[in-house]
């Protein structure tokens, strides 16, 4: 069982700065190629955002073979307790784990790797107080799941398979933790029956990719182009930060993607 330390008390954070390459970043919608210093900045700032809220950021290298490398929640998983080494379901982006497992090893005492075969992305998944929440994606497949329920009893956590409603890339793409009680969900993923054991707040109608949002301690890091979803969490009494988007979100990126977070004893 996952308890709210883990879901979003956190203090240490591992970023890895955007490649040149990050404009051929995979997509599935064409919404244009981002600019690279467009994104560099946005990134800049994220880890400026993400020290102003009490975090210790550990800062890697770029990778030019991995376009879409700043995506550090996608390899792997961490926990206050270790860390999984995970296996991307996007040919393209399998090699990461290697690249991220020499730094796990250095910062966590407990480094497990997801058994080759199966396959799972770190945006399926959502640690909540109740359970792990793994969402079936195509990027996500039951093999991988499954394995990584095994990996997360080795932690001491609950993993829970969860069906991804048709059409949505990841999991978080339309859904984050808000509180130990709260999600913040699209309509679609509120009416899927996944969170009937939560409190629901849904995003106005047009406001889909600011789902992705991410609690850090006191804070609500929320994409500033979608103004109704930071009134509506500010007025729910969420102390929210508006961060910049724009550039990133043209290569499917959310928030919770940049970073990977846990609390180092």
């Amino acid at each position: 069982m996952s308890s709210p330390t883990t879901c979003y008390h956190f203090n240490s954070a591992i970023v890895r700065k955007p490649s040149s390459s990050v404009v051929s970043g995979l997509r599935a919608e064409d919404l244009g190629d981002p600019d690279y210093h467009g994104v560099k900045a946005e990134h800049d700032a994220y880890i400026k955002t993400l020290e102003s809220v009490g975090m210790r950021v550990t800062v890697l290298p770029a990778l030019e073979a991995f376009p879409d490398s700043i995506f550090m929640e996608d390899p792997a998983l961490v926990f206050t307790e270790g860390a999984i080494i995970l296996n991307p379901g996007a040919p393209s982006r399998q090699g990461e784990a290697r690249e991220i497992a020499p730094v796990l090893h250095e910062l966590f005492e407990k480094v497990l790797e997801l058994p080759q075969g199966g396959h799972a992305d770190g945006g399926d998944i959502l640690v909540t107080p109740k359970s792990v929440m793994i969402g079936l994606s195509a990027r996500t497949d039951e093999q991988g799941a499954t394995a990584l329920i095994e990996c997360l009893k080795t932690l001491g956590h609950r993993g829970e398979i969860v069906n991804t409603p048709e059409g949505v890339l990841h999991f978080k793409t339309e859904c984050s933790l808000l509180d130990e009680e709260t999600v913040l969900v699209t309509r679609r993923m509120a009416q899927s029956g996944i969170f009937n054991d939560f409190r629901k707040v849904i995003l106005p109608d047009g406001d889909e990719p600011a789902a992705n949002a991410v609690r850090i301690n006191k804070s609500v890091l929320v994409s500033s182009n979608y103004q109704r979803t930071m009134e509506l969490l500010d007025q729910q009494g969420y102390s929210v930060v508006p961060m910049k988007t724009s550039e990133i979100q043209k290569i499917d990126a959310g928030l919770s993607c940049m970073s990977l977070r846990w609390f180092r004893s």
